[in-house]
């Protein structure tokens, strides 16, 4: 006599809860193992975001105050929303808002000074300097007097020493700043350094730098926004009535 095993869906639900509950404890820790494997990974602190209280303290939102609740990088970027509410990080766009930023750093999207290198504590020196630009193919047309002419420079904003500056063939300009002018450095956060006619900067950490403002509500927002204004007029109208 041939048994055939029929498919759960098939079976009453009283029947499927024992199968279910009859399983072995070696499938949920399979699954187990799964979920964690699919955890993203923790990616590696910057010089210019070494820890989690500077990273709370870059993203603003007064979600410094939250540091000692969130002491370790791991835990910055492991730590899931129910777990930081239960820690007491409120209210829930606050947590939203902690998530968004903690998946653009893992995408390696930073604010500005994110992409500097060389930072000694918490902030880094900006210098212009001028790199040639490499040859472009001389036409026939052209004449000889327009060929023969200078080597042609660009300006750029990067973050390195002098010495490093004068023995690396490629430089790489930081992102966010533009030179004004002759050589004026130009950006969020910089401070000029005086005696250098704006050709060197710095730049530091400081509370909110990579902060995004909320919205402000108008006439209530959106969903009140033709109630509120129609309650003006009404009352605007009653009051030159009298």
């Amino acid at each position: 006599m041939i048994v055939r095993s029929l498919p759960s869906s098939s079976l009453p639900s009283r029947f499927q809860y024992f199968l279910l509950k009859s399983q072995p404890s070696q499938c949920l820790r399979h699954l187990h193992a799964r979920a964690s494997a699919s955890q993203p990974p923790i990616p590696q602190p910057t010089p210019f975001v070494p820890d989690a209280s500077t990273f709370l303290k870059l993203i603003g939102r007064n979600l410094s105050q939250h540091t000692g609740k969130i002491p370790s990088w791991q835990s910055l970027f492991s730590l899931t929303s129910t777990q930081l509410r239960e820690l007491g990080v409120e209210p829930a766009r606050t947590r939203r808002y902690l998530l968004w930023w903690r998946d653009r750093f893992r995408k390696g999207i930073f604010g500005v000074g994110g992409d500097l290198e060389n930072v000694k504590d918490g902030g880094a020196k900006l210098r212009v300097v001028e790199v040639p630009i490499a040859k472009a193919p001389i036409s026939k047309s052209r004449s000889t007097s327009t060929a023969i002419g200078l080597q042609r420079t660009k300006r750029m904003i990067v973050n390195a020493p002098p010495e490093v500056i004068k023995n690396s063939p490629s430089l790489k300009p930081v992102d966010g700043m533009k030179v004004v002018g002759v050589r004026t450095i130009v950006g969020p956060y910089v401070q000029l350094v005086k005696g250098t006619h704006g050709s060197v900067a710095t730049i530091k950490v400081q509370e909110g730098m990579w902060e995004v403002r909320r919205g402000v509500k108008v006439d209530g927002g959106e969903r009140r926004k033709l109630q509120v204004r129609r309650k003006r007029l009404l009352e605007e109208r009653r009051t030159s009535r009298k």
